[in-house]
C-alpha cells in the first residue's frame, strides 16, 4: 500500500513535520459514532488496547489522553512520595518529570551517553541514595537505553524502572518492545510522532499484579471497569485518580493508524536511511555527526537529526533554511537549566554531554510522503549553508 497521500504539497514550503492519515480515520469516527458511544472504553479502545499487548507482549495496555498522563498514573503506582528521588536523564521532554513532581517527587538528573543520547547507564548507580524510588530511561528518537543494564541495577536496588517510549513505538530492544521492558512504558500518540491521534498516549502494564490498580487510577479512582466486565454488581471510589481516558473519537482516529503501523514505519524507515546515506560526505568531513544506532537497538525512524560541529552556528544554519523555505528545528532545552529544573530537581555530576549536544543538535522533516527530491533539496542546502559557516 502506497503511503504517500500527505505528499501533495501545494507550496515549495518543506515543514518540519506534517501528519499522516491513512483514509480510514474519518470512517472510523463515523462508525463509533453511529454506534452512540463517544465516551472511553467502548470497542475502538479495546481494538487499540489488544493491538498493543500483542504488539508489545506487555500484560495491559491502557489508552490515555497523552503520555504525559501516562507517566503521571506510573507515577501514582509507584505511590510517589514527597522527597522521593527518580533518576532520569535532563534531554527529555517537561512531562517526564512534571509526573513525579506532581507527587512530591524529586528528579535527580544524570548526563547522557554522547552516541546515543540515552540516559548513561553507567552513572545510574552512583546517582542511588536512599530515597531513590525509580528510575526513568528515556529512548531518545525511538532508538533503546541500555536496558539490560538498567534493569540489573534496579533489581539490585530494589528500584522500579518506568520506561518514557513516547516515541519508541514500533522500536525494540534485542527484539523486547520498548515499553514492555520495565515496570511499566509509556506511549505517545501525539501528532508529532509516528503512530497519531492528535493527542494521545497508552500506558504499559508489564507487572500483572499492578494491572487492576492501574485501570482503577485512571478511572477516577473507581472499579468502574470491573463493573461493567460483570465481575462486581456496582463500582465505587477505590482510591486517588483522575480522569486519563481518550474519548472513543480519538480511539478510532488511533485505530486507523494502528493498523498501518509497520507501513508507516517502513516509510519513514526509508527517508530516514536516504538521509543517513546522502550525509555520509558532511559526516567524514568533520561537519557534523550522524545518528548512532546500536546494533542490539531496532529502532522506528522517529526522527532524523544530526549534531553540528562545534564551529558551526546551530542558530545561522536554522534561519538560512528558514530563508529557503525549509522549516528545521533543534530539541529540548535540558531540564536542569530550566527555572523549574533548577526548583524542583537535583543534578548528579557533570550534565557536560547533555549541554554539549543539546547545543549542536538539530533535527531534519521527516514525515510519511516527504520525496527523494524534497529531501535532496534540504541535503544540498544544508550543505551549501555549512560549507559557508565552516
Amino acid at each position: 500500500m502506497s503511503l504517500l497521500r500527505s505528499a501533495n504539497v501545494t507550496t515549495d514550503r518543506i515543514l518540519f513535520n506534517r501528519p499522516y492519515m491513512t483514509g480510514k480515520e474519518l470512517s472510523y469516527i463515523t462508525e463509533a459514532k453511529t454506534g452512540n458511544m463517544l465516551a472511553g472504553d467502548g470497542p475502538f479502545t479495546k481494538r487499540c488496547h489488544q493491538w498493543i499487548e500483542q504488539s508489545t507482549g506487555c500484560n495491559k495496555a491502557l489508552l490515555t489522553h497523552s503520555c504525559t498522563a501516562s507517566l503521571e498514573i506510573a507515577a501514582l503506582l509507584l505511590d510517589i512520595r514527597p522527597g522521593d528521588e527518580i533518576i532520569m536523564p535532563s534531554y527529555t521532554f517537561v512531562s517526564t518529570a512534571n509526573a513525579f513532581v506532581l507527587r512530591g517527587g524529586v528528579p535527580v538528573f544524570v548526563d547522557i551517553r554522547a552516541d546515543t543520547l540515552n540516559l548513561d547507564e553507567n552513572l545510574i548507580e552512583a546517582a542511588i541514595t536512599p530515597r531513590t524510588t525509580a528510575i526513568v530511561p528515556v529512548h531518545y528518537a525511538g532508538v533503546a537505553c541500555e536496558m539490560d543494564s538498567i534493569m540489573r541495577i534496579a533489581e539490585k536496588h530494589n528500584l522500579k524502572v518506568v520506561e518514557d517510549a513516547a516515541q519508541g513505538v514500533m522500536s525494540s530492544y534485542k527484539g523486547r518492545a520498548l515499553g514492555s521492558i520495565g515496570d511499566f512504558g509509556a506511549f505517545s500518540f501525539h501528532e508529532t510522532k509516528n503512530v497519531i491521534s492528535g493527542e494521545g498516549g497508552a500506558l504499559l502494564v508489564n507487572d500483572s499484579n499492578m494491572s487492576l490498580r492501574a485501570e482503577m487510577i485512571r478511572e477516577k479512582g473507581t472499579d468502574r471497569s470491573r463493573f461493567f466486565r460483570g465481575e462486581i454488581d456496582k463500582y465505587t471510589w477505590q482510591e486517588v485518580g483522575s480522569s486519563f481516558l481518550p474519548g472513543e473519537l480519538i480511539a478510532a482516529f488511533l485505530w486507523a493508524q494502528l493498523e498501518e503501523a509497520s507501513a508507516i514505519t517502513e516509510a519513514r524507515l526509508k527517508i530516514w536511511n536516504n538521509y543517513h546515506s546522502m550525509l555520509s560526505p558532511l559526516e567524514s568531513k568533520g561537519l557534523l555527526r550522524r545518528p548512532i544506532i546500536p546494533v542490539e537497538c531496532k529502532h522506528n525512524a522517529h526522527m532524523y537529526y544530526i549534531l553540528l560541529s562545534p564551529q558551526i552556528d546551530r542558530q545561522a544554519v536554522l534561519t538560512r533554511l528558514k530563508e529557503k523555505n525549509i522549516y528545521s528545528v533543534f530539541h529540548y532545552v535540558p531540564l536542569h537549566s530550566s527555572p523549574a529544573g533548577k526548583r524542583y530537581a537535583k543534578v548528579h555530576g557533570s550534565m557536560e554531554v547533555t549541554e554539549r549536544q543539546s547545543e549542536r543538535l538539530l533535527r531534519l522533516p521527516l514525515w510519511v510522503g516527504l520525496t527523494n527530491e524534497q529531501q535532496k533539496r534540504i541535503v544540498n542546502a544544508l550543505t551549501k549553508i555549512i560549507e559557508e559557516l565552516k
